[in-house]
């Protein structure tokens, strides 16, 4: 404030503008899937989805989310989607294929779906001429930046932190670790967002606290400028004059085609970090054993893709571990690995692994096994 008054100015009419604001005296958010956490969280993961003139991305983003999470990760965060197309046949849709696709994430209160009537909207009329953007355009990122203020509206408080990503963006593995590990880093130095992509609305991090003033600021700002060019004017009233971002990017945009009117777009970020194909990429799953397990919350370290590791001091003949997906996927590759590098006589001397299809009658076990291999010095890796 001291180095450039003119700044403290501009903020304090900002406020009273803010205060004088009604346009979310109206708004009237319904849950269409799921239901909120009863506690607070550490991080709301915001999409907003419109339907798009050639398909739509939306469940391969949610698949990547809850893929590149682990289950002691996906505790802390929330995800919250705004489907923000008032078309009733495309959000049957996708309540119909969200519903049935993520039933576990659901139920665990991890996923939650949302809408704003279209009442509840700002009139999208005599538009102002900026950029030199057709009207059309300009109506599409008035309503954008509403559409995102509605889901930021309905996300305050119910986290510590807000991340917004876009529905067309992959995500990196163990991406809330990381996230979680910067903010321990950054608790005690002020900021107001931390940007883990580089590329539009993506991967940009908010405290939950900051959301009301952000809500109706795009509201108020709406026709002026898309809303990564708001958030930079927003980030720069709240004096963080610079961008605080991290590499590599976390989350990649994978959309080859824009939601305004199916345009081609094969925007990249060049400082995201593709995964090998031969890495592991663990879905969700559930783990059943019959060994003789003391500590069960170690048991999910056999299919954690961490350091940590499981250990047990005994495995009879007969005994299994069975790693249950709670999504049906696509398997093209199967790794298994026993013992340490320090000690060797840590790996299992004998072993099979079966791959299981087909679990209609049975809630931990599957009705056909077919033999994948015999582990060799206590290790398998099949294609």
């Amino acid at each position: 404030m001291q180095i450039n008054p003119g700044r403290t100015n501009h903020l304090k009419t900002f406020k009273d503008m803010q205060r004088n604001s009604e346009s979310l005296k109206n708004v009237n958010s319904r849950v269409l899937i799921g239901a909120p956490p009863m506690e607070k969280k550490l991080l709301t993961i915001g999409i907003s989805s419109v339907q798009r003139p050639r398909g739509s991305y939306l469940l391969n983003t949610l698949r990547s989310l809850f893929f590149a999470s682990s289950p002691a990760e996906r505790k802390h965060f929330i995800v919250l989607v705004h489907l923000a197309d008032p078309d009733p046949n495309w959000l049957d849709q996708m309540i119909t294929n969200i519903s049935a696709l993520f039933k576990p994430y659901i139920q665990a209160r991890q996923l939650v779906v949302i809408n704003t009537p279209l009442k509840s909207y700002l009139p999208l009329k005599d538009f102002k001429k900026n950029f030199n953007d057709t009207p059309a355009y300009v109506a599409f990122r008035s309503k954008q930046n509403m559409d995102y203020a509605f889901l930021m509206n309905f996300a305050t408080n119910r986290s510590d932190y807000f991340l917004m990503i876009e529905d067309d963006v992959k995500c990196a593995s163990g991406f809330l670790t990381q996230i979680a590990t910067i903010l321990s880093a950054w608790e005690r130095k002020p900021w107001v967002t931390l940007e883990f992509s580089q590329l539009g609305f993506i991967g940009k991090l908010l405290h939950t606290g900051d959301l009301p003033c952000l809500v109706r600021f795009l509201l108020l700002f709406h026709q002026e400028m898309p809303c990564d060019h708001l958030l930079s004017h927003f980030r720069d009233l709240r004096m963080q004059q610079k961008p605080i971002r991290f590499f590599p990017s976390l989350f990649q945009h994978m959309g080859n085609y824009s939601s305004f009117e199916g345009k081609f777009n094969s925007l990249k970020d060049t400082q995201f970090e593709e995964t090998d194909m031969v890495s592991p990429s663990n879905p969700a799953a559930t783990i059943y054993t019959s060994l003789n397990v003391t500590n069960a919350s170690g048991l999910m370290n056999a299919y954690s893709l961490d350091k940590n590791f499981f250990y047990i001091k005994e495995a009879k003949a007969g005994s299994h571990l069975t790693v249950f997906l709670d999504i049906a996927a696509t398997v093209f590759r199967v790794q298994v690995l026993t013992g340490s590098e320090l000690k060797e006589e840590n790996r299992l001397k004998e072993g099979q692994v079966e791959l299981g299809y087909d679990s209609t009658n049975r809630v931990s076990d599957c009705d056909d096994y077919i033999l994948l291999g015999l582990l060799v010095n206590g290790n398998l890796n099949k294609q």
